[in-house]
């Protein structure tokens, strides 16, 4: 018997599992809320783990198509301080570490590996009720219902899913990132993208960072960092064409190749703040639903994410398939597996916060890359 398999959320980690299951013949529908796939973007560069990520596009069967994708060079890493010295320059490796994608283009190999009508768009999940005997009914915000043998909540930080199971919720961890853009950048921008590099730069101190990624194209992607209040974020009114130079004069003195990432942004600018669940997040086995992804355990940035949500809908499918007859015994070996792994990277994905923004920046970072780098090539 293999029991069809209900996913709320067209994310990366919803796309693995949908995938994974396909590949073990196992039926899946995903339902999501976007309209289509081209209803927003989907995010910048991710650097793709080869103990998670790109273990589970193995396990998709899709290690081809994601190496067609690769950004040759991204994974350049660049630590400099706020007047423009570069720390740290470490360059591009050949691509077999840690590779750069643009987020987008994943979803796409994701999304054109699944059978046709396997995504519902459109679904936005209003509510749902417990059946009984593992089942639940969804019920959509535009009036249908449908009954669910196995439910997964794919569905990020704010997930509809979660209550089933816990009753925790997403807490602001007291910094927030402002997502700016730089077009054409090698021509336009030329000082701003010889201090940015051909990868990812770091420009931090206590408090306060720039971030920035080269993709392809000569576009320049940045996510200004600052550790600042709930309410300091709300009192700035962010479709006001005066907001990049509020957020500027946070780095006042700095070089002003760095600060015209926030001045010379050619979108306005976007504040993505930052929200975690407990390190420890977990819950009680619930017959016929579970989570995977930012809605089972939410973090700090840190890398970790998608690769994390991947990994969990690859693992997540692959013990439905070793369980086919039994789906407690699935849902239970993957959510023992998924507990402690996560658990373990939350605590890493705070101290690289700390690192990032905390006492000890930039040079704190620049010591762990320093490391991560000298143990890469021993």
């Amino acid at each position: 018997m293999k029991t069809p398999v209900t996913i709320i959320g067209a994310g990366l980690g919803g796309l693995t599992l949908a995938r994974v299951l396909h590949v073990h013949g196992i039926p899946a529908t995903i339902y999501e809320a976007d309209p289509s796939a081209e209803a927003r973007t989907q995010g910048g560069q991710l650097d793709i783990h080869e103990d998670d990520g790109q273990r589970a596009l193995e396990a998709a069967g899709l290690t081809e198509e994601f190496r067609a994708i690769i950004h040759v060079g991204g994974d350049a890493t660049r630590m400099l301080d706020e007047t423009g010295e570069i720390l740290l320059d470490d360059p591009a490796d050949d691509g077999t570490g840690r590779p750069e994608v643009l987020r987008g283009d994943l979803r796409q190999i994701l999304l054109d590996s699944l059978p046709a009508h396997t995504v519902q768009w459109g679904k936005k999940l209003a509510g749902v009720s417990v059946v009984g005997d593992g089942r639940h009914e969804l019920t959509f915000a535009d009036g249908t219902t449908v009954v669910t043998e196995l439910l997964v909540g794919a569905d990020g930080a704010w997930s509809k899913v979660r209550p089933l199971l816990s009753g925790a919720t997403p807490e602001y961890v007291g910094t927030t990132f402002i997502e700016t853009y730089l077009y054409d950048a090698d021509e336009r921008h030329a000082a701003t993208a010889d201090a940015v590099g051909g990868g990812a730069m770091y420009a931090l101190t206590p408090g306060t960072g720039i971030t920035a990624h080269r993709e392809a194209g000569s576009v320049l992607h940045t996510y200004v960092q600052l550790n600042r209040t709930a309410e300091w974020i709300a009192d700035i009114d962010f479709s006001d064409s005066g907001a990049a130079a509020r957020i500027a004069a946070e780095f006042d003195g700095w070089a002003p190749e760095l600060t015209a990432l926030i001045t010379d942004g050619e979108t306005a600018p976007v504040p993505r703040m930052i929200y975690a669940l407990p390190n420890d997040h977990r819950w009680d086995r619930v017959p016929g639903v579970t989570l995977l992804g930012d809605a089972a355990h939410l973090m700090p940035p840190s890398g970790d994410g998608a690769n994390l949500a991947m990994f969990d809908g690859a693992e997540l499918g692959n013990a439905i398939a070793a369980y086919p007859d039994d789906i407690d015994a699935a849902l239970t070996a993957y959510e023992t597996a998924m507990f402690h792994r996560s658990a373990a990277t939350a605590v890493d994905a705070w101290e690289i916060l700390d690192l990032c923004l905390g006492k000890s920046a930039p040079h704190g970072l620049v010591d762990f890359l320093s490391g991560s780098v000298e143990e890469a090539r021993s």
